[in-house]
This record gives C-alpha cells, sequence and structure tokens, in this order.
C-alpha cells in the first residue's frame, strides 16, 4: 500500500519517509517543523502527489490564536526559501524547497492560506511506501526542535521491526537531527546543546526508548549508535503522565534519563 492512501488514526498524522530523511533542514526553527507537518496534514491524500495541487487550510490550525500572524508567515517564508536534499527512489540527490506559491486571506475573524507544494516534492512522495505515525500531543509537548527531529527519525525506524539500531557518522547524525551547518560544531557543544536536550526529551514523552552511543578513533568521536525500542506499559504510562505535567522544571526532573533506558551492546 502506498503511503498516501493510508488512513491516519485519530490523534495522529503520517508523514513519508522521503520527507523526514531530509538533509538541509538546520534553518527551521521548532515552529517550522509544526507548520510543515500541518501543512502535509491539511494536504494528505493521494492528491498530494499531483503537481501543482492547491491546497486550503485555516490559518487558525497553523498557529495559536494569541500568536501575531507575522510568527506564521515568517515560518512559511522560511519553509519556501530553505532548500533541501533527498534521495530519489533511483538513489539520486534532489535539491527542492518545502513550500511553493502560497496566499493568506484574512478577514476579521479568520485567515485561509492556500498553498502549493513544488512539484518534485510531489513526484517525491508519490511512490512512497514507507512513512512515520507521529502523535499530536507528543510534537506539540517538545521544546527542542532537535527532539522533534530525532522522534520523527525514531517514529519513521519503528516500523521496520526487524532494525533496531544502526551507524551514522557525525555529520549523519547532524542532518538527523537538524542542526544547522556551522553551529554547534565541537563534540561538547552538540552533545549539550543537540543531543542530550533531544534524548531527555524523547525518552520522557514519546513511546520509545532512545539511546545515541558515539563511536571513537583514539578519542575522537566520529560517529554514533542510535538504538530504540518500544516502551513497556509502565513506561507508555510514565510518558503519558510527563506529558500532562508543566514544561516548566522538565529537563531538571528527566536529566538522568539519558543512558538509563536502552543499552546498546559494544
Amino acid at each position: 500500500m502506498k503511503t498516501l492512501t493510508t488512513v491516519p488514526l485519530d490523534g495522529e498524522m503520517l508523514k513519508p519517509a522521503e520527507l523526514i530523511e531530509l538533509r538541509g533542514v538546520g534553518p527551521l526553527t521548532l515552529h517550522d517543523r509544526r507548520v510543515f507537518n500541518s501543512l502535509i496534514e491539511a494536504a494528505w491524500g493521494p492528491g498530494m502527489a499531483e503537481p501543482r495541487r492547491e491546497f486550503t487550510v485555516q490559518t487558525s490550525s497553523l498557529k495559536h490564536a494569541n500568536e501575531p500572524m507575522h510568527r506564521l508567515i515568517e515560518s512559511i517564508e522560511r519553509l519556501m526559501q530553505t532548500v533541501v536534499v533527498a534521495r530519489a527512489a533511483d538513489g539520486a540527490e534532489m535539491r527542492l524547497q518545502l513550500l511553493g506559491a502560497n496566499t493568506i486571506r484574512t478577514t476579521n475573524n479568520a485567515g485561509i492560506l492556500t498553498y502549493s507544494f513544488w512539484p518534485q516534492l510531489a513526484a517525491l512522495v508519490r511512490d512512497s511506501s514507507i512513512f512515520a505515525k507521529l502523535d499530536h500531543a507528543v510534537m506539540q509537548s517538545f521544546s527542542s526542535k532537535y527532539a522533534f527531529a530525532l522522534y520523527e527519525a525514531v517514529a519513521r525506524r519503528a516500523r521496520l521491526r526487524h532494525v533496531f539500531r544502526e551507524t551514522f557518522t557525525l555529520e549523519g547524525i547532524r542532518e538527523l537531527l537538524g542542526v544547522e551547518k556551522g553551529r554547534l560544531v565541537p563534540y561538547k557543544n552538540l552533545k549539550i546543546k543537540a543531543i542530550d536536550p533531544a534524548l531527555i526529551e524523547v525518552n520522557a514523552l514519546t513511546p520509545y526508548n532512545v539511546a545515541l552511543e558515539p563511536r571513537l578513533e583514539g578519542r575522537k568521536v566520529v560517529g554514533f549508535i542510535l538504538g530504540w525500542g518500544m516502551k513497556d506499559e509502565a513506561g507508555m504510562r510514565d510518558a503519558y503522565s510527563e506529558m500532562q505535567r508543566p514544561r516548566i522544571g522538565r529537563k531538571e526532573r528527566l536529566n538522568k534519563i539519558i543512558e538509563s533506558h536502552v543499552i546498546i551492546d559494544n
């Protein structure tokens, strides 16, 4: 069954693997990522694979009621301007922007966004057969864009039940987390600012136990082993409970979780 013919359950969205395994998404903020997923969700179905097809969505579904419209517009413009690299079915590299032409029409009480995706993006997802199931409540609970990216990457891989680990180069894990080029170059900075926050939130809020084990050449980190597994019933309850708690103090509550769940054999 092709991805775009699959119907999501209540409370979840589906995202083609091809739109998760993108390189060059570093400039996107957490808000940008949420907007992009909302646009995918609003366009969901076989029509998303039609070149230059237009879709409409209420702006109220893309932002909170008290958020200014300019924040949404800034996200839309970054999605239009950010050039990403995808891998086509034949292995070729495809460069594209995430959003095409669009129009926002506003009234006193509402706004409507009419938008389209680039034909290259439509072609990319047309024959997709692998996708991630993403929980709305989980996605809204993240405070780190790196956690958001890690969650999507693991959710996409968790559906391949015969695989529970994958090896990445250092640059590969930066791309997976969506770290912008030139940012967090020293390993210490990458760990403190991106890897640790991502692991804390994903392990605390999602159905998955996740670990990132550094691969060393001498004392130099040259890559990582990403390992994942599904939580048991008690772990699922803990994740749901944590989502109900305020974000304030979450980092302190969960700072010791990073290495406590998944053990990867050497």
